[in-house]
């Protein structure tokens, strides 16, 4: 490891006050969504192997296009994917069930996230709920933007409901853009790209988006995507019954963890298309 890079870990952001009272908020901001807005497909966490199976087919499909020797080891579902503590969401086509795309959510409930086999995350993240999102896949075409936006918005929304305070992601180049018009942060700015175990040591930006804050954030920011995400009811997302209370783990001192980068110097993706979705162009 470079001994240069030694210095000081980030410290914590400045949160801007959030717009709505912790409790609830998800409920309150479905109730006041300005519109309601039905899709061709639907998104809900996987409720059985049917659709893990499913969810893994198109994990696969997308991951081959892009990072074929990762994708080979993915053909199968992954120990974690039945783990308690994690969701996967499944996006699959109401006229014929088709998957259209997959994400995976896991919490630091029972164990530590994955990315932390890699990295130590910040002191400030501690004794807090975390969730790192990581599999994303989709099928391609404009259909593919849709299936995206949708995904990440039913991402945002679980880690709402489940009282989540921060969500993690690890981005490549140049899917990191997307998180970065997203709002989401660099954990490490001065390091830049990680190598990642968990995603076959390919080079990641590891990022972080603070969930209570984040309607504030995107309004003072005037996010296209704001009415999408927080103005509009998607009755289409099913999230199933909420877990319970969700309490944050600390790390075992035998448990294998990444090096101590938290004590280290240390628009979504390319430009918006033109695909407009519930009035608000979706990414690419």
């Amino acid at each position: 490891m470079n001994e240069s890079l030694i210095g000081n870990a980030p410290s914590a952001p400045v949160r801007p006050a959030p717009i709505l009272t912790r409790e609830n908020r998800l409920e309150t901001l479905n109730r006041l969504a300005l519109r309601e807005e039905r899709l061709p497909f639907s998104v809900r966490v996987v409720r059985g192997e049917g659709d893990l199976r499913k969810a893994v087919a198109i994990r696969h499909a997308a991951y081959a296009r892009h990072v074929p020797d990762l994708a080979e080891r993915l053909r199968e579902p992954e120990d974690l994917d039945r783990e308690d503590g994690v969701a996967v969401l499944l996006a699959e086509s109401k006229l014929d069930g088709t998957p259209l795309g997959s994400a995976r959510i896991q919490t630091n409930r029972f164990r530590a996230l994955s990315v932390e086999q890699s990295v130590a995350l910040p002191a400030h993240m501690a004794d807090l709920a975390l969730a790192e999102v990581t599999r994303l896949g989709i099928v391609g075409g404009s259909v593919g933007r849709l299936v995206k936006v949708v995904l990440i918005k039913a991402a945002f929304q679980y880690c709402e409901r489940e009282g989540l305070d921060w969500a993690i992601a690890a981005g490549r180049a140049p899917i990191d853009k997307h998180y970065e018009q997203l709002l989401f942060q660099d954990l490490y700015p001065d390091v830049g790209f990680l190598p990642l175990k968990h995603a076959g040591n390919l080079p990641h930006r590891v990022m972080a988006f603070e969930i209570a804050t984040g309607p504030a954030r995107w309004s003072a920011a005037q996010h296209p995507l704001l009415d999408f995400f927080c103005h509009t009811r998607h009755p289409d997302i099913d999230l199933g019954p909420r877990r319970p209370t969700m309490q944050p783990i600390r790390v075992r001192e035998d448990e294998p963890r990444g090096p101590a980068w938290a004590d280290m110097l240390g628009a979504v993706g390319r430009r918006l298309t033109g695909l407009t979705v519930g009035g608000q162009r979706a990414p690419a």
